[in-house]
């Protein structure tokens, strides 16, 4: 079984007299744009390659990011072994349909969950279909195909409006100011975006005092204030407006970070942005400030994870408990924040040790990073990102392994890196 894949009702199957046409196709106009997805395509043949590829030029799919390879099933079971894979897996596969089955089989072996995959075969056979479509494949399409076939059969997957959003939000809040939240934020948005080439906006949710702006190395004109003070402009076009490009597959809702109004909101201020922007991106990462309001409590009750960052001094451990026993009623049907210790070793600081720290919460922290004020600086005073700075250092091997955890995925070769707690090596063995 390939995980968290949705099924559909359909099976496509062209006349090969309509895959080559000039005419412009009825059902490609009704169709709303594609999301800002990665798919990566493995096709046998140049009469499945070449209108794969001309639909990632159509302008339904201009958001989503796609590559076509040649070679089949053997080919993405080999690629994915050492690589995360996208949003969207399309293969060929001229197999007959025992064969076809018994291959998917080793494809479900390295596909990460919630990856969704759509077969496109040579037989257009009934019972086939709905093997495939229990053992969870998102669509079979027979060939021969159009261009239209592609862009149709993406878009009723990710665009349909009763689906649930495509989008995961985790949500970064400090337990104290100046803990670093804000920066692991935003290294693990980058991270995500860069490990997994996945599509990821950051939303910098400080608007009078918000970091993002400089530790993106970016001056947008528009942000994040301008859709808040104006909730019924939002739209995905206009959100769209409003994103700052910070790399290939991360943008950004910049604050103003400026002080010439005052930001008083209400419980639901931000909701219609996140809800928006789920419907396109597949990863959120909210930047939350340390502040306690309406529209902060009702931002981290909704998000899908939430992650404390922490440094081991009392204060810290109160609020961090607070923060928890909070959460856990706001979220009964959920599991509890996730978090990360940092600038720990201090030099002649008292600290709470990391068992001491974790006995009232009843959680492990999932990393626990060392205080590198060099390190930091430097990364932040030149607006890059750690791993820009140094992709060896080991924060930067932690960071990348929280990127992993906190989008629920595997590790082709599972291994436990320095500052990482146990509850990695869990999760992996619950994979």
């Amino acid at each position: 079984m390939i995980e968290g894949l949705s099924m559909s009702n359909l099976a496509y199957e062209t006349d090969p007299a309509e895959t080559e046409t000039n005419e412009p196709d009825p059902t490609l106009q009704t169709l709303r744009p594609v999301p800002r997805i990665s798919i990566q395509a493995f096709c046998e043949t140049d009469a499945v390659a070449n209108p794969i590829q001309r639909a990632g030029a159509d302008r339904r799919m201009s958001k989503a990011h796609l590559k076509v390879n040649m070679g089949g099933i053997t080919t993405a079971v080999e690629f994915y072994q050492t690589a995360a894979t996208p949003n969207l897996v399309i293969i060929e596969s001229a197999h007959e349909p025992r064969e076809m089955l018994a291959s998917l089989e080793r494809l479900a072996e390295v596909c990460d969950p919630g990856t969704k995959v759509i077969i496109i075969g040579h037989y257009n056979d009934v019972w086939l279909y709905r093997e495939l479509m229990r053992a969870g494949i998102s669509e079979y399409v027979v060939a021969p195909i159009s261009m239209a076939d592609i862009v149709s059969v993406i878009a009723n997957i990710f665009v349909d409006p009763d689906s649930a959003p495509i989008g995961q939000t985790i949500a970064f809040i400090g337990a104290k100011g100046g803990v670093g939240s804000s920066t692991l934020a935003h290294n693990l948005a980058w991270s995500i975006s860069n490990l997994f080439e996945n599509e990821v906006v950051v939303a910098d949710l400080d608007l009078a005092f918000g970091t993002a702006n400089i530790d993106f190395d970016q001056d947008p004109p528009q942000g994040i204030a301008e859709a808040v003070f104006s909730p019924e402009r939002i739209d995905e076009v206009y959100l769209d407006r409003l994103l700052a490009q910070c790399a290939e597959h991360l943008s950004l809702l910049a604050a103003p970070s400026t002080l010439d109004r005052v930001y008083d909101f209400d419980a639901e201020a931000f909701a219609q942005i996140i809800d928006t922007t789920q419907r396109t991106v597949p990863v959120m990462v909210l930047d939350v400030p340390h502040i306690w309001s309406g529209w902060s409590k009702t931002t981290l009750a909704r998000a899908d994870e939430v992650v404390i960052t922490a440094t081991p001094d009392l204060a810290n451990l109160r609020n961090t408990k607070n923060l928890i026993d909070t959460l856990k009623k706001l979220r009964p049907n959920d599991g509890p924040p996730k978090l990360i210790l940092n600038q720990t070793g201090v030099p002649k600081r008292p600290e709470i040790s990391l068992a001491d720290f974790s006995e009232p919460l009843g959680i492990t922290p999932i990393a626990s990073i060392p205080f590198d004020p060099h390190f930091f600086g430097n990364a932040a005073n030149n607006g890059r990102m750690l791993a820009e700075m140094d992709a060896k250092n080991p924060v930067v091997e932690t960071i990348n392994e929280l990127a992993h955890v906190l989008t629920g995925r595997r590790e082709a070769k599972p291994k436990q890196k320095a500052g990482l707690s146990g509850i990695l090596e869990r999760l992996k063995r619950k994979s």
